[in-house]
C-alpha cells in the first residue's frame, strides 16, 4: 500500500512527483503517479510508452498521469485501463485527484495493489526547492512555456519553510529551481525581490545551510551579474553556473527569440573570472542553422570555455513558431553536430580538471563514496569510507573516466 511515482525529463518534475507523492498519500492508499516530458517528440514518445507498460504490469492500480505530454496530448493516454489524466494546471492540487478519480471509471477488483513497479527517481544528498513555475517569454521552439503557463513566483516564506526542512533533514546543498529561475520576482514592503535578493535572505535567514546552487539560469538578465557578486562574497554558494544558451550564434538566438546575445556572456564570464565555470545547454540544428552559423556556437564554446554542454538535437514541436519555419536541419547533421560540440566541451572539461589537480577542495558526498565538487565534477573518495551527505574536504590527486580521484584531509 503506497504511493510510487515516476518521473520523466528535467529535475522540476522529479521535485513536484514528491509533492504529489506527500500530497496523495493523505487521502489514498495506493496509486502510481506518472509526471511525463514533452520538451522533445522523443521524451513525449518515452512517457507515453512508459504509461502503457506500467498500465499493463499493474492491472489494479490506479494509474495518475500528469505533466507537460499528458497536458498536450492526454488523449494519448485516455485507452489506456485504469489511466486517469491530470493536467499541468492542476497537479499541484488535491481535489484534481479525488474528483478525477471520482469521474474516471477504473477497473480494479477488490482492493488496489502495486504488482510490477521500478522508480527511477533518485535518492540524493542535495535537496531541490522549487521557487517558481511557468515562463513570460516567447522563445520560438519552447512548448514547455505552453504547457506551464504564465510565471508564478512563490512566496518567500513557502520557500523558506521548504529549505529549514531540507537543511533539518541533512541535506548539505540545496538547489533552487523552477521553469525560469531568472524571472523570480516578488514585491515586499514596496520594493522588487529578485532572485538575487532571495539567496542572499535565505543565506542569512538559514546559517545552517552549507551549500546553495541554482539551476539553469536565463543570462539575458542582470541579475546574474548580482549572482556572479554573490559567488565571489559568500563561500556557501556554489562557483558554478548553467545558462540556458541554446545557441552561440546572434543570428540564431535571434530566430529563437533569446533576449541575451554572444557578448552578453562574453560580458558574464570576464566578470565571473577563473573562480566560477559555466555549463550550457544547446540547441543543435535548430531551422536556419547553416554550417556557418553552427560554426559561430563552436567557436563560441572554444572561447569561454563551457565546462560541460548539455547539447541535443532539435526537435519541432506543435503548436510553436520554430516548427514552420523553413530551412529545417536534417536530423542525421543535428545529431552529427551534437557531438562535434559534446568534444569541444570535454576538451574544456578535460583541461579545466587538470588545473585542479593538487588543489584542496570541499565536497559532497553522495553514494558509494562519489562526491561532488563546487564546480559540480564527480570526486572518487579513495582513503576512507564516507557517508553520503557529509560535506568534507579532499585532495584531488588524479583524473580516472572524467572524475577527479581524492582522499580525505
Amino acid at each position: 500500500m503506497s504511493i510510487k511515482t515516476l518521473s520523466f525529463g528535467c529535475r522540476l518534475n522529479a521535485l513536484e512527483s514528491e509533492k504529489i507523492q506527500s500530497m496523495l498519500k493523505n487521502v489514498m492508499e495506493t496509486a502510481i503517479v506518472v509526471n511525463t516530458c514533452a520538451v522533445t517528440g522523443e521524451a513525449e514518445r518515452q512517457s507515453g510508452q512508459s504509461v502503457r507498460r506500467i498500465a499493463r504490469e499493474n492491472k489494479n492500480t490506479p494509474i495518475f498521469v500528469t505533466g507537460c505530454a499528458a497536458t498536450r496530448n492526454p488523449e494519448m493516454f485516455c485507452d489506456i485501463p485504469n489511466v486517469i489524466v491530470v493536467d499541468n494546471f492542476q497537479k499541484r492540487n488535491i481535489n484534481a485527484y479525488i474528483d478525477a478519480m471520482a469521474r474516471t471509471p477504473c477497473n480494479i477488483v477488490g482492493a488496489a495493489s502495486i504488482k510490477n513497479f521500478h522508480s527511477t527517481d533518485e535518492k540524493l544528498s542535495k535537496k531541490f526547492i522549487q521557487i517558481q513555475n511557468g515562463c513570460n517569454h516567447d522563445c520560438t521552439y519552447c512548448v514547455t512555456r505552453l504547457l506551464r503557463g504564465r510565471a508564478v513566483s512563490f512566496e518567500y516564506d513557502e520557500i523558506l519553510s521548504d529549505v529549514r526542512a531540507a537543511v533539518d533533514a541533512g541535506f548539505g546543498e540545496i538547489v533552487l529551481t523552477g521553469v525560469d529561475i531568472a524571472s523570480y520576482a516578488r514585491v515586499y514592503d514596496g520594493r522588487a525581490f529578485l532572485i538575487s535578493d532571495l539567496c542572499k535572505k535565505i543565506l542569512t535567514d538559514v546559517p545552517g545551510i552549507q551549500r546553495l546552487r541554482l539551476s539553469s539560469m536565463d543570462p539575458a538578465v542582470p541579475e546574474v551579474g548580482k549572482i556572479i557578486d554573490l559567488i565571489k562574497s559568500d563561500a556557501r554558494m556554489m562557483p558554478h553556473m548553467h545558462f540556458s544558451m541554446q545557441s552561440g550564434s546572434n543570428t540564431i538566438l535571434k530566430s529563437m527569440r533569446r533576449r541575451h546575445t554572444a557578448d552578453t556572456v562574453r560580458k558574464w564570464v570576464k566578470m565571473a573570472g577563473n573562480d566560477i565555470t559555466f555549463s550550457w545547454d544547446i540547441i543543435c540544428g535548430f531551422p536556419g542553422e547553416t554550417e556557418e552559423l553552427f560554426n559561430e556556437t563552436l567557436a563560441l564554446v572554444h572561447e569561454l570555455k563551457p565546462i560541460k554542454i548539455h547539447a541535443f538535437p532539435y526537435s519541432p514541436r506543435p503548436d510553436t513558431v520554430a516548427a514552420d519555419m523553413p530551412n529545417q536541419i536534417n536530423r542525421a547533421i543535428s545529431k552529427q553536430r551534437v557531438k562535434i560540440i559534446n568534444d569541444a566541451a570535454n576538451e574544456n572539461r578535460a583541461n579545466f580538471m587538470q588545473s585542479q589537480l593538487r588543489q584542496t577542495v570541499q565536497v559532497l558526498v553522495e553514494e558509494n563514496n562519489i562526491s561532488r565538487c563546487p564546480h559540480d565534477i564527480s570526486v572518487k573518495i579513495e582513503n576512507q569510507s564516507i557517508a553520503p551527505r557529509t560535506i568534507c574536504y579532499v585532495v584531488l590527486t588524479e583524473i580516472h573516466d572524467d572524475m577527479f580521484v581524492g582522499k580525505i584531509v
